[in-house]
């Protein structure tokens, strides 16, 4: 990936944040603000085609429960407390 030069204004409070969370997890401040970046244009994009047509829907295998939902959630939540722990050190 070829990389291009740019100058952006940022809170200090966010540039602390930033500065913090890179230590942490043992990679650059510019590491962290290039997977931003590239988080907010994947978020923006818009599609030529939808996703998902109306009308179309889903087999999930059945109905889902509240607590389904709430035990896939917690699990999720687990595992990546999981992996930041591992990045932590």
């Amino acid at each position: 990936m070829a990389l291009k030069r740019t100058n952006v204004y940022a809170d200090d409070e966010d540039l602390a944040l930033i500065k913090e969370a890179a230590a942490r997890i043992g990679v650059s401040e510019a590491e962290l603000i290039r997977e931003g970046i590239h988080r907010i244009a994947l978020a923006r994009r818009v599609w030529d085609q939808p996703f998902v047509e109306d009308g179309e829907t889903f087999d999930l295998g059945g109905s889902l429960t509240r607590e389904a939902v709430r035990e896939a959630v917690a699990e999720g939540f687990d595992e990546r407390e999981t992996r930041n722990r591992g990045h932590a050190a």
